[in-house]
């Protein structure tokens, strides 16, 4: 069990406050790991320990996203339960992966995908609230969300994006839409993950549920600010998140 004594008092309400934060940029565009991971690693925690804790914050907030989105009539929780099924199962095997493996390739292959992200999000015409035609059916884009929940809970950073770009390039959904399904999906990778790292002893339960605090005060300004002003706020939001994680991730590497 991760010793919670490890965090000087102080960070409980300065990471509380930083996930706030999060909680917004999650809500609306994915990528709060951004912030929050150099915050964790700052605070001196082993690296499963900031995995495993992150999740509990991010659970919160975009479970909080979630119901706002879902509230807002944008997905129907009936007609996603075969793909949020397929990302628990993805994300639980990549969580148990993680805790055996070394993540080193992705930290260097990621970037080049959020690269990707970003340039399909500045150029594709379709990155609007209208929804268009479907490359995928709904079960042809299965192995696509069980790959990227995988993806969520062996890794995490950039997860939303790959979940909202998928399901506006392959599935055809408005950008609005596709964010509000992007948030049942993260929650159920988030889910998953917690439960496996919790299982591990790789979560600090006292300050993962403070930070979710802050995650989800921040989840439902976001969730409001989305469904409000939709893809003319989530397209350059998810532009410069996906180049900002990318920015992160290799400066990281180059750093080791």
């Amino acid at each position: 069990m991760a010793d919670p004594f490890l965090v000087p008092l102080w960070l409980y309400p300065a990471l509380t406050g930083t996930a706030v934060v999060t909680g917004f940029i999650d809500a609306i565009a994915g990528g709060g790991g951004l912030i929050m991971m150099p915050a964790l690693i700052y605070a001196g925690l082993p690296p499963h320990v900031v995995l495993g804790t992150n999740k509990v914050q991010s659970m919160c907030g975009t479970g909080m996203a979630t119901w706002r989105f879902w509230r807002a009539g944008l997905f129907s929780i009936r007609a996603a339960l075969p793909l949020a099924i397929t990302v628990f199962v993805g994300a639980t095997i990549g969580a148990l992966l993680v805790q055996r493996l070394d993540a080193g390739v992705l930290r260097l292959i990621v970037p080049l995908l959020l690269m990707a992200v970003a340039l399909y999000t500045v150029l594709s015409p379709r990155m609007g609230d209208e929804d268009a035609h479907a490359k995928l059916s709904d079960r042809g884009f299965l192995p696509v969300a069980g790959g990227v929940g995988f993806y969520d809970g062996f890794f995490g950073p950039g997860a939303g994006q790959f979940y909202a770009v998928t399901l506006v390039g392959l599935r055809g959904l408005g950008l609005t839409r596709a964010t509000g399904l992007t948030k049942l999906l993260n929650v159920t990778s988030n889910i998953a993950s917690v439960i496996v790292f919790a299982i591990g002893g790789q979560v600090l339960w006292l300050l993962g549920l403070c930070m979710g605090a802050g995650a989800m005060t921040g989840a439902v300004i976001g969730s409001h600010f989305a469904t409000r002003h939709g893809a003319r706020v989530i397209r350059p939001l998810l532009v410069v998140v996906s180049l900002g994680l990318t920015g992160r991730l290799l400066w990281s590497w180059f750093a080791g």
